[in-house]
């Protein structure tokens, strides 16, 4: 089932976000600049809660969803659960609270990273996994 990006940013679970510009899915981009986001969603177990001490506990990814966003049109180019493929992805450890922007026009704080160097990499191993 193919997803929109807002919804996968809206579901309740644990998630790290790489972009490779700031998110703003509410904006009517002129430019008609691309921005590729990530969603790297984070499994749930003991000590990878919210309540992290100095960095403790695991970040354990189960499912990656990836995004092509052009203006006001977002297309998924990506899903995956399979274990060793999501192995080969680095995980952002130093990802912050990120502002982002919703299509209704919502701000929100998810947490991740404006990376273009990461987002790169990413597309390089899905061109490989598939």
């Amino acid at each position: 089932m193919v997803l929109k990006v807002s919804e996968i940013l809206l579901l309740p679970k644990r998630k790290l976000i790489v972009s490779s510009l700031e998110i703003n899915l509410n904006k009517v981009d002129n430019a008609r600049r691309e921005n590729t986001i990530f969603v790297l969603m984070v499994k749930e177990s003991s000590g990878s809660a919210g309540g992290r001490g100095g960095g403790s506990g695991m970040r354990k990814i189960d499912r990656i969803f990836a995004f092509k966003i052009t203006g006001n049109s977002d297309e998924q180019i990506y899903e995956t659960e399979d274990p060793q493929v999501i192995e080969e992805f680095d995980i952002p450890y130093s990802a912050v609270a990120m502002d982002i922007v919703l299509e209704s026009g919502i701000s929100s704080v998810v947490q991740g990273v404006i990376d273009p160097d990461m987002v790169n990499g990413y597309l390089e191993l899905i061109k490989k996994a598939t």
